[in-house]
């Protein structure tokens, strides 16, 4: 079972709270034919309050069972549980978006009350749930234990955009906080959560927050954007949200803000965070004994300082579990990102990799001091999730306080800015102590050392390489030592290649970093590498046997 599965089925269910009553105002747009509840006054004001209120009170767990006949099914059951869309929410809408609502069920047991949300009266009716509205063909779902479960909820809500207004959605909420958007792939990849508590804060279990509700606001029918606010609920901190859903052609475009009111001090609160997968790339080959050369959600992380330095740090797959932090202030963005665009990269016809979309956060307020934080977890395989990314605040978070972030999300191929220096382009290691151009023949090296190579593309770095001034490859690392640093020039990818050999002294394991940036005249040329080598133990510090040796 994979790590978010795992999670998803620990998740406690919110309490639910009471709308309070208004008068029903004459509305401009026809209320969704679904929406069957009583008519209640709903502004982004009064959902604040209401999360101020719950952070004042104690956090009521109303956990309740599911019928045995939801509880028990199995993933393949779950997923033929179908939708009728004549019931999807805009359908009488006939416009450019839609959505339809994802069933209770299975490790999706926490029930997500919905609300259509008329823009003009400000009015709010809530959606039931109706197993008339699903299909339960090859479910095996016993739906008379489903009668009269109007409190049931749903699990999530999953948006599409025409001209695949049935078939293939585009934004997808589903599970505790977490949400996802593609681009014009279509195709689902990073994750991103509402929130991250303590996940990865010793001597603190992590909590994940919940949507216990959502509202969502109709758009005009010529719109492709909406408006969703969503009620955060956990044991230390409730939140009210406000979602500005653009869904342009090549990629989904998100406006959040969060107003976060904390009951128990946090140690560690992660704002704006993205959970993704790296299994193995071009650099760390040790888990791709498969058919494909590269398994990965995201190969970097990328970072825009406050300071205007651009950081590129590749993604791994650790031998044991690694936590790193980069301290800034008034970041101006940061990503995980999948920059391998290209089929032959992965070979993969089920995964489809290359089309996997990055996730770039723009902060649209000044987030102040705090560090971008990385968790990278070992993983044997594709199916875990495997690297979690957010903004932790410098400042103390304590209950009673009343925290606001506003950024922007891009679900898009490529992130919307990128540096005018010379980007990372890959980062590859394997053997080495030879000569680059002559590979060992009767016999390796006597010396173990690891060489790295480090591709660089864009700030017109080739020309300058060609024609000066002199390129300077300043490196840095935490242990260990360095020789045969070279550089070279590749028309092929219009670059230039930097290699190195890293050699260890000592027979320490811990983790060495790496740190890059090329110089001309004493002025920065590129984007700054980091990284960071797992050296094996002494034991394993050795070639493989050559097959001319004895």
């Amino acid at each position: 079972m994979d790590r978010r599965t795992l999670l998803k089925r620990s998740l406690a269910l919110a309490a639910f709270y009471g709308l309070p009553a208004a008068p029903l105002l004459a509305a401009t747009r026809q209320m969704p034919a679904i929406a069957d509840g009583e008519a209640q006054r709903f502004s982004f004001d009064w959902l604040q309050r209401l999360a101020r209120e719950m952070a004042n009170a104690p956090y009521r767990n109303n956990m309740r069972e599911l019928p045995e006949t939801l509880a028990s099914l199995t993933p393949q059951q779950y997923n033929a549980i179908g939708y009728d869309a004549g019931h999807s929410l805009w359908h009488d809408l006939d416009g450019k978006l839609d959505v339809q609502f994802f069933h209770v069920g299975m490790g999706f047991n926490q029930p997500v009350r919905m609300y259509a949300l008329d823009p003009d009266s400000h009015q709010a009716r809530e959606i039931h749930f109706d197993p008339d509205i699903f299909r339960y063909d090859g479910a095996n779902v016993d739906v008379a234990q489903l009668e009269g479960e109007d409190t049931l909820g749903f699990a999530g809500f999953r948006v599409f955009k025409v001209p695949s207004l049935t078939e293939r959605d585009i934004v997808s909420f589903l599970g505790a906080s977490y949400f996802r958007a593609v681009d014009d792939t279509y195709q689902y990849g990073i994750s991103a959560r509402g929130l991250a508590v303590n996940t990865f804060a010793e001597s603190e279990d992590e909590e994940f927050p919940t949507y216990t509700r959502f509202w969502l606001e109709t758009p005009a029918p010529d719109s492709t954007t909406f408006t969703a606010y969503a009620l955060l609920d956990s044991p230390k901190v409730a939140g009210a949200y406000r979602f500005v859903i653009d869904c342009q052609p090549t990629r989904v475009v998100m406006d959040i803000e969060k107003h976060l009111y904390p009951r128990e001090a946090i140690k560690q609160l992660g704002i704006a965070p993205m959970t993704s997968m790296f299994s193995c790339g071009t650099h760390q080959r040790r888990m791709c004994d498969t058919i494909h050369p590269q398994i990965h959600d995201s190969d970097r992380l990328t970072m825009w300082r406050g300071n205007g330095e651009w950081v590129c740090r590749p993604l791994n797959n650790p031998p044991v579990l690694q936590y790193n932090a980069f301290a800034d202030e008034s970041p101006k963005g940061f990503g995980l990102l999948q920059t391998e665009r290209d089929f032959e990269a992965y070979e993969d016809v089920i995964g489809n990799y290359h089309e996997r979309p990055s996730l770039w956060i723009e902060p649209r307020s000044d987030w102040g001091k705090g560090e971008i934080q990385l968790m990278e977890i070992p993983t044997t395989g594709e199916t875990m999730d495997n690297v979690v990314a957010f903004w932790k605040p410098a400042a103390p978070v304590e209950p009673g306080d009343s925290l606001t972030f506003a950024y922007r999300q891009y679900w898009s191929a490529l992130p919307p800015v990128r540096p005018d220096l010379a980007r990372i382009r890959e980062t590859r290691s394997g053997m080495g102590a030879f000569p680059e151009g002559w590979a060992p023949g009767e016999h390796y090296p006597e010396e173990w050392a690891r060489r790295f190579a480090v591709d660089y593309v864009g700030g017109d770095i080739l020309n300058i390489a060609k024609n000066g001034p002199p390129i300077m490859a300043q490196l840095e690392i935490s242990g260990g030592r360095t020789s045969d640093i070279q550089i070279f020039q590749v028309e092929e990818f219009e670059g230039i290649r930097v290699i190195f050999d890293w050699y260890p002294t000592d027979a320490s394991t811990d983790p060495i970093d790496m740190r890059m940036v090329l110089e001309g005249d004493g002025d920065p040329l590129s984007e700054t590498w980091l990284y960071q080598y797992f050296p094996p133990p002494p034991e394993q510090r050795e070639h493989p046997p050559h097959p001319l040796d004895d």
